[in-house]
């Protein structure tokens, strides 16, 4: 699979999207913000990274307004919350066969540069 979910109106995803030179024909494109993720694609996703809270952005400014960051939250939690508000979801990710490559720290976008060039 060659896919990646990403935010069109984020700076950041369109930066790695350009620096990794991912076009349209060869990967499958999904604007969460546009079409959230699905369960069973979220799903699918954490069984390759491990865990939802892996997947889920402590950055995003809902985190702070909804109190989340004062609870004991779940790995039930995270993927509840991602899949209710498309910002908490850790963004890009990046699908390249059987690798997932979760936010934008340089490390995770190296490594997924690395497999492109595979």
């Amino acid at each position: 699979m060659r896919k990646i979910y990403h935010l069109s109106t984020c700076d950041t995803c369109q930066r790695i999207i350009k620096e990794l030179g991912l076009k349209e024909a060869d990967f499958e494109f999904q604007d969460i913000k546009a079409k959230n993720i699905s369960g069973e694609q979220l799903d699918a996703v954490k069984d390759k990274v491990g865990s939802y809270e892996e997947l889920f952005s402590k950055r995003a400014i809902k985190f702070r307004s909804m109190g989340l960051k004062d609870l004991n939250l779940t790995d039930a939690d995270y993927r509840k919350y991602i899949l209710e508000e498309y910002t908490f979801l850790k963004r890009p990710v990046i699908w390249i066969g059987e690798e997932v490559f979760v936010g934008n720290a340089k490390k995770t976008v190296e490594a997924a540069k690395a497999t492109l060039n595979e």
